[in-house]
C-alpha cells in the first residue's frame, strides 16, 4: 500500500512542477478600473467588436448590399472576432 501512495505523491509532484512554467504569464492581469471595479480588457474588446459589427451591419443594410456577404452565421461571428482582436491590438498593447 505505501508504494501506491508514493507513486501518487510522485505523480502529483511531477504534474505540479510541469505546471509552474505555464503560470508565468499569469503574473500581470491587464484590467481597467471603472467606478472602482476592475474589468479585464478583453471584455471591453468583445463589446467593442459587437458594437462595431452592428454598425457595419446597419451600414450594409442601408446601402442594400448585405446580401452579398454570404452566410450570416459565418460572416458576422468572424467579423466580431476580427474587430475584437483589432481593437485589442490597437488600444491595449502592453
Amino acid at each position: 500500500m505505501p508504494v501506491f501512495r508514493t507513486i501518487r505523491v510522485l505523480r502529483f509532484v511531477v504534474v505540479a512542477l510541469a505546471a509552474v512554467p505555464l503560470t508565468g504569464g499569469c503574473a500581470y492581469s491587464p484590467s481597467i478600473g471603472v467606478l472602482g471595479a476592475y474589468f479585464p480588457d478583453w471584455l471591453f474588446c468583445i463589446v467593442a467588436g459587437v458594437v462595431l459589427t452592428v454598425v457595419i451591419n446597419l451600414i450594409l443594410k442601408r446601402l442594400q448590399v448585405d446580401h452579398l456577404l454570404g452566410p450570416s452565421a459565418v460572416v458576422y461571428p468572424s467579423l466580431v472576432t476580427f474587430l475584437s482582436l483589432a481593437v485589442w491590438l490597437t488600444l491595449f498593447q502592453h
